[in-house]
């Protein structure tokens, strides 16, 4: 039997315009052997959710560079947790100062990406929190 497909959501919330980099990443996690789906820009939390729940994803990646992380995650984590999807794994990337990272990973983000970040190494987390999610 083969190993099974992770698949992931990549999604920009809120304002923000800029997403070479969610595409870069999305770009590398399909490269990785991964299923991928790219929401693209200014989605609402509900729409990610949303896509995230049809779509049957384990894991969402957030790209955000805006400052609005604390609150649209937020409102992602209360909506998934609602919906009883604690279980999809949430990564995420941009800039975020180290101490809304620390408030972001009490919520439940898993490991937040810096700027630079190889995709490598965002691609192999993503693998070993899942396998681990598995066992």
């Amino acid at each position: 039997m083969g190993e099974t497909i992770i698949k992931v959501l990549v999604a920009k919330p809120g304002l923000d315009g800029h997403d070479r980099g969610a595409k870069i990443v999305a770009r590398s996690l399909r490269e990785a052997g991964m299923d991928v789906i790219y929401t693209g820009i200014r989605q609402t939390p509900d729409m990610i959710v949303s896509a995230a729940i049809d779509e049957d994803v384990d894991v969402i990646g957030l790209s955000i560079l805006s400052g609005a992380h604390l609150e649209l995650f937020k409102q992602i984590l209360d909506s998934l947790s609602e919906q009883n999807r604690d279980d999809i794994l949430i990564v995420a990337g941009g800039i975020i100062p180290e101490e809304d990272r620390i408030m972001l990973k009490e919520m439940g983000v898993a490991h937040i990406f810096g700027p630079g970040t190889p995709t490598k190494e965002i691609a192999l987390f993503i693998k070993n929190a899942c396998n681990n999610l598995k066992n």
